[in-house]
Parts: structure tokens; sequence; C-alpha cells
């Protein structure tokens, strides 16, 4: 293949579907936390997938997302699901795991781990998920220092850089959008204020911001944000619509269900479930057994 025929990067990739947006409406990412989840995202046709760190968190640790995991960790994590899949990762980064310096090398972890988009926020560490009561947040020129420190840490300048302020939860929605206009002129690529609590306040925060630079929108599930259809939160502007958690609650309740009926009735027949073959194609048996002909011995010509 010619270099001009090269698939682009992942990071070059989400970069094309943000600067579709206007045609196309809100890039939707639906989170994922390991391997499989990752590959169910894909799978379902969606054009990228959001490493969750409140996924990532319940899933390894069994724990509440409040800042338990290291940076190591989570660049580990974001490398099995960037390895799963073929399309753009975007990734949680929590607070960068310390100052700025410790965010030029989660930077560096994140893209050599090979994902598309790093999300940094300016709370406090350790962290709590955005829609926890009880956050607080780094003053703003803290913030704008990691910012400039993630901006020089990036190798291919494709590399997404969000910037999330938590800062409504505490000091209102004036604060946030400063703070976000902020770490714009700090090098962010695209900006996310976290947790509005009323439609008015996310239609002000389209309305400040969407001409400024792609916004993020947090659809949380029973979170503070209320729910609104994805149609209008693209007429707002808005260029990305997380959906952090939603796999992660189907898939408890899904695995709630089969332990239930198991433990009720000693077998399993009303749950629905994918058959053995179904889930071995489904995590690439298909691509293993080609791989197994292609090597066998004597299957090489020379």
């Amino acid at each position: 293949m010619s270099p001009s025929a090269t698939p682009p990067t992942t990071p070059a990739r989400l970069r094309e579907l943000l600067a579709r947006v206007p045609e196309t409406g809100p890039v939707i990412l639906p989170g994922a936390y390991d391997g499989l989840s990752a590959r169910l995202v894909e799978a379902a046709g969606f054009d990228g997938v959001y490493m969750t760190g409140f996924g990532s968190t319940a899933t390894l640790l069994g724990k509440p997302d409040v800042g338990l995991l290291s940076g190591s960790e989570m660049a580990d994590n974001a490398r099995r699901l960037a390895s799963a899949v073929g399309i753009p990762l975007v990734a949680d980064a929590d607070t960068g795991y310390g100052n700025a310096v410790n965010v030029a090398r989660t930077v560096a972890e994140y893209e050599r781990a090979g994902v598309a988009g790093i999300q940094l926020e300016d709370q406090v560490s350790p962290k709590k998920c955005g829609h926890m009561a009880g956050k607080a947040i780094v003053p703003a020129a803290e913030m704008v220092g990691k910012l400039h420190a993630a901006v020089d840490a990036r190798r291919d300048p494709d590399l997404v850089l969000i910037a999330r302020t938590d800062a409504i939860a505490v000091d209102g929605v004036d604060a946030a959008i400063e703070r976000a206009r902020a770490y714009l002129a700090a090098g962010a690529d695209a900006l996310f204020v976290e947790a509005p609590t009323t439609e008015a306040d996310v239609e002000r925060i389209a309305g400040e911001l969407a001409g400024e630079a792609p916004l993020v929108f947090n659809w949380v599930e029973g979170g503070r944000t209320p729910p609104i259809d994805v149609g209008t939160i693209g007429k707002l502007g808005f260029a990305m619509v997380l959906f952090p958690i939603g796999a992660l609650l189907a898939a408890t309740a899904g695995m709630r269900n089969y332990l239930a009926e198991l433990s009720a009735r000693g077998t399993v027949t009303k749950t629905e479930l994918p058959t053995f073959e179904e889930f071995t194609d489904l995590v690439g048996l298909p691509e293993i057994r080609e791989q197994e002909r292609r090597y066998a011995a004597g299957d090489q010509a020379g």
C-alpha cells in the first residue's frame, strides 16, 4: 500500500468526524470499559467509542469513580480498548494524575496506547464522578498550565485534547463558561462543560461556546443533566455526545438477571443469551482461525 493510500490514523479520523458534524450531526460515543464492550460498540455501527473512567473503575476494582485508578492503570486499559477496535477511541484521563509534568506523561502514555482523543478535567485530585456531589476544582491557572503541558507532550498533532470543567457545581455557569474559554486559549481542541442541571443552562452553554470550539455533551442516565434527545443536542451545536455508563448499566442488569435465574432455578432458560458461536464470532474467532490456516506449516510459499 502506498503512503497516500494509508488509512488515516484514528486521531485524524476523529477530526474528520468532527469536521463533518454540521452535515451528519454529533458524533455519538457510547461508553466502553474493556475490550469486549468496545468491540460491541464497534459491531453496533458507531463511528467512535469512549473509555469511561466510571466504568473502568467499576469493572476493574468493583469500586465507585472517586479517583482510585492510577494513570498507568487507566493507560493500560486504554491500550486494551484501542487494540480491540478499528474506530477512534476517546479516553477519560481524569485530572491527568498529578501536576502539569504528570499530565505530560499521561498524554504520552495515552498516545502510545493508541487513543484518538484525551479528556482532561479541572477537579482536584482525587476527583469524583462529574455527577456526584462534593466536587472541588483547581484554580483555572493551574488547569491552563496542564493544558499547555498536554499540547507540548502530544506527538501527533491530530490527537484531540478535550478540556472539561466541573466549575458549574462549584462556582456556577458563568464561571464554567469563562474557564472553558481560557482552556480553549490554552490549546484545547474541544470543550466539555460538565453537569449543567437545566435545559436552559445547556442552551446557554451551547449559545456561548458552540461557535468557538467543538462541544461535548455528557448523557448520563440518572445524572444531574436532564435527558435531552440527540436531535435537539445536535441542533444546539454540540459536536460529541457521550453515553458513558449506559452499556455498563445494561451489562449489570443482564448479569443480575442471569445470576438471579440461575440461583432461583438452577438453570437458565428465560434470560436471553447469545449462542456460543455468536459470541466466539464476536470476539474474533474466525479471524484467529484464518491466521492459523495462513501460518500453518507448509502453507507459506518459499
